[in-house]
């Protein structure tokens, strides 16, 4: 049985295909969420195996720190990540300012939902978490801009 393409789903699936080949081609990987640990960190099925994976240069409050309490606006972060990402087909991108894993042997990632999000400017955007500035990644700029912001508009855990 074909399925009958709508106009409006051609110029997305267009824009998908642009979009992915330049990605694809810097070593990213396409996997599915299965899991969301807290704001800043997830699950993802890859190539048939499922990996931690710690969004690159965003820090969310603590939920899931067995030494800490759950953190001010640390469930609000964790409902915002699961709302956006659970059960969707991401796209993880490497920086190559940054090592491939964390001391925790997460994978450190870029992740893009299918719509083209970026997850982990998505949840600074909206005051879920901040620029995470310890470690040198190449957006550092572009997040620091986008915690700034966020803290003049009132959002989210800038919000009075």
């Amino acid at each position: 049985m074909k399925r009958k393409v709508t106009r409006a789903r051609v110029p997305v699936a267009l824009a998908a295909i642009v979009f992915l080949i330049p990605v694809l081609a810097l070593g990213a990987e396409l996997g599915r969420v299965t899991k969301v640990i807290d704001g800043d960190t997830i699950k993802v099925r890859m190539s048939g195996r499922v990996e931690k994976v710690r969004l690159i240069g965003v820090d969310t409050p603590e939920t899931v720190d067995p030494r800490r309490e759950v953190e001010y606006f640390g469930r609000e972060a964790s409902e915002f990540t699961r709302k956006l990402a659970l059960g969707e087909e991401v796209l993880l991108e490497p920086d190559p300012q940054c090592s491939n894993r964390d001391k925790y042997s997460r994978l450190l990632r870029y992740v893009y939902l299918e719509d083209g999000t970026l997850l982990n400017a998505e949840i600074i955007v909206q005051g879920y978490g901040f620029a995470y500035t310890k470690y040198p990644f190449s957006r550092m700029k572009e997040f620091r801009k986008l915690e700034k912001r966020a803290r003049q508009e009132g959002r989210g855990l800038w919000a009075e």
